[in-house]
């Protein structure tokens, strides 16, 4: 893996920092955490305004409506995106890193022509059906039938912690379409317009104070073949490329970088009670421990990235990235509290008294899910033991 950058990838990088200047306001600072409604209508507007220079997925074919260029300057794009906090409320996360690629892998040419081109311009929001009420790191016991009736599968049952569901087009959902099967095998993969009579929303407001969650019900939905992704019975295999991808995320490293940055500024910049906080040397070795990791989490998403360029799917690597990612998001957040102090717990709704805009307190409580999202760091174990180093399963 060459980590030095070509002056290709020096220039792509320079064109994404003038555009970023272009298309924000001048006073910007970004809010991961806002989930207001303007939020929302600005990062539509914004994903619509990548997906008209074709970045919504850089490294996609041009035929699906990327830019067909390397992972390398695709992972380019992610780290300026999540650097400068650019608007993250649409639908780039889950259509274009989880279901994008997965029908580009295992769709047919319809399905592929049907819905690559409403991701790559904006305009089309993707959610995620995996996980049940009782099925979360033990997936494979969902309980969401899909019957075949004619030429529709009807789907019932119902899905937990679907973000932003109710504000999305579509669903990409795992059903069992044979219950005599092996829980592994009777597994089908659906995509699902969610404007289809019989789904149904209830809202799950985080400890954030946020509503992006829902459990969403399915009630004898009726969904073309047309819809089922790859074969019948063959879900599961599809959902842990699905799942592959969204491991393989760069953003964290990224997103670590600009906090860990940012408490540096504050720490050189603040004092407290006549004494600069830079004076305070366990501040300095902190912030110089999250350095470091930042460094190690970066390094490890590239090699995820090198195996994407040898055209492979990364699998215990994913993992490996995904357990080091989220455990430093919690550190940088401890470490933020740590030298904010009792100010580092004022949300932003405060900002006369929240520090860094609020945002040490939003992380310190939005990173815990981080572990348990896409696979708890448990089951990113399994897979580094089993499958990495041939341990045996328990």
């Amino acid at each position: 893996m060459e980590f030095h950058e070509s002056a290709e990838d020096k220039a792509f990088r320079k064109q994404l920092r003038d555009f970023l200047t272009e298309a924000l306001p001048p006073d910007w600072s970004g809010d991961e955490f806002d989930d207001s409604e303007a939020a929302w209508k600005f990062g539509r507007s914004f994903d619509k305004l990548l997906g008209q220079h074709g970045w919504m997925a850089p490294a996609w074919p041009k035929e699906y409506g990327g830019m067909g260029l390397s992972y390398a300057q695709q992972a380019i794009f992610i780290e300026e995106m999540y650097y400068h906090r650019a608007p993250r409320q649409g639908p780039r996360t889950v259509a274009v890193g989880f279901v994008g690629p997965t029908i580009i892998v295992h769709g047919n040419e319809a399905q592929k022509k049907r819905h690559l081109g409403g991701i790559t311009s904006g305009e089309v929001m993707w959610a995620e059906g995996f996980t049940e009420p009782g099925s979360g790191s033990d997936l494979a016991s969902l309980q969401t039938r899909a019957v075949r009736d004619g030429d529709d599968f009807v789907i019932t049952g119902r899905k937990i912690f679907t973000s932003h569901a109710h504000k999305s087009d579509w669903i990409f959902l795992l059903a069992r379409t044979d219950p005599e099967a092996p829980k592994h095998k009777g597994i089908s993969y659906f995509l699902i317009d969610l404007k289809t009579p019989g789904i149904s929303f209830r809202p799950l407001v985080d400890m954030l104070g946020r509503y992006d969650f829902n459990e969403t019900l399915l009630d004898n939905v009726r969904v073309p073949k047309e819809n089922l992704l790859g074969e019948i019975n063959r879900g599961w295999y599809y959902a842990t490329t699905t799942l592959d991808f969204a491991r393989s995320s760069l953003s964290g490293p990224a997103s670590a970088r600009r906090s860990v940055d940012d408490l540096v500024a504050y720490v050189r910049e603040t004092s407290v009670g006549g004494r600069k906080l830079s004076d305070n040397p366990r501040y300095g070795m902190a912030l110089a421990d999250r350095s470091i990791e930042v460094e190690i989490a970066r390094l490890l998403q590239w090699r995820v990235i090198s195996i994407h360029s040898s055209g492979g799917v990364p699998n215990v690597e994913a993992s490996v990235g995904k357990m080091f990612n989220c455990d430093l998001s919690q550190r940088v957040a401890r470490t933020g509290i740590d030298i904010l102090g009792m100010r580092g717990a004022v949300r932003p709704e405060s900002p006369k008294w929240a520090q860094l805009r609020g945002r040490v307190a939003m992380a310190y409580m939005g990173s815990i899910p981080a572990t348990i999202a896409d696979g708890t760091g448990e089951i990113q174990r399994n897979i580094i033991a089993t499958r990495g180093i041939g341990l045996p399963r328990a």
